[in-house]
């Protein structure tokens, strides 16, 4: 990356390009989904309510092993490929709940259902141009409790970094096996930084919503279209490099530029990314095999 910084200005031209992001119905998703198609991308909004999203949108609900695997039918129905697929959709900070399959919601929303739709949209991407995967963690994944160690009581915050930190392995181990296949898929995370998106508001546990939402974004949080510049750059850029972290430049990767980061030792951690990859692929039933066709 060069040291000037990086602006969505540099995005190059993505005529026949085609992007799925997920959770494109607001925050930053929305303000991806927005400027990949201003550059030209065929850009397929994957949200819960695609009526009500202005561009191009199907539905997917995370949360439910079932809607994943309709979605990705449908995307098998109606492309031939996919270029560049952004898991950017999460929950954060929500009251204890089971999904439809029993898995436990936030782990659910925000890894099994990304790891099960990157799986089950494998082989578009690998018919993709200068294809990639774009996992969006959070610097939160640093310090957090790993996703098989067992937790004595439900802490909502605590859970949510918990699968930022699932997000950050599946990110590095995909890249490995990736590397060991010999795949030209690209797998690239993105931490966008303490960005004032409704997410904040959504956390459902009262205490983190004022917290998050009431007090932290008017201090510290950027726009969303600040806080997307790390997953565009991840999504768009030809030096984006392959099993990067990319987060925003300044103190804390609060706000900022998008540059290079660093995972955490349990993201990098290869035994970590095995273990979790066997607890995904027997949670979801899709098996991810990076191995060329």
């Amino acid at each position: 990356m060069n040291a000037d910084r990086w602006t969505a200005d540099r995005i190059p031209d993505l005529s026949g390009r085609i992007i799925v992001v997920t959770g494109a119905g607001s925050g930053l998703g929305l303000v991806t989904a927005r400027t990949l198609r201003e550059r030209g991308a065929r850009v397929i909004a994957a949200v819960r309510r695609p009526e009500e999203h202005p561009g191009e949108a199907r539905r997917l609900d995370l949360a439910d092993l079932d809607s994943v695997h309709e979605f990705a039918g449908r995307m098998h129905d109606e492309h031939h490929r996919i270029d560049v697929l952004i898991n950017n959709a999460g929950t954060m900070a929500t009251p204890y709940a089971l999904t439809p399959q029993g898995h436990e919601l936030q782990f659910a929303t925000n890894h099994l259902g990304h790891f099960a739709l990157t799986g089950l949209l494998f082989d578009l991407l690998r018919s993709g141009r200068d294809p990639r995967v774009v996992t969006v963690t959070s610097v939160n994944h640093r310090g957090a409790r790993l996703p098989f160690e067992e937790a004595r009581r439900y802490q909502p915050m605590a859970v949510y970094n918990t699968t930022k930190l699932a997000n950050a392995i599946f990110g590095a181990e995909l890249h490995r096996r990736l590397t060991d296949a010999g795949s030209p898929i690209r797998s690239i995370l993105a931490h966008p930084g303490y960005t004032a998106t409704n997410l904040q508001f959504r956390a459902t546990t009262p205490a983190w919503r004022f917290l998050l939402g009431r007090i932290g974004n008017p201090l510290l949080a950027q726009s969303a279209d600040r806080g997307a510049l790390p997953q565009l750059y991840a999504a768009t850029d030809p030096a984006a490099r392959a099993g990067a972290l990319i987060v925003p430049d300044g103190p804390g990767e609060l706000r900022g530029h998008p540059v290079e980061g660093r995972l955490s030792a349990a993201a990098a951690d290869p035994d970590n990314g095995r273990r979790l990859w066997e607890l995904s692929e027997q949670a979801t039933g899709v098996r991810l095999t990076c191995a060329a066709s």
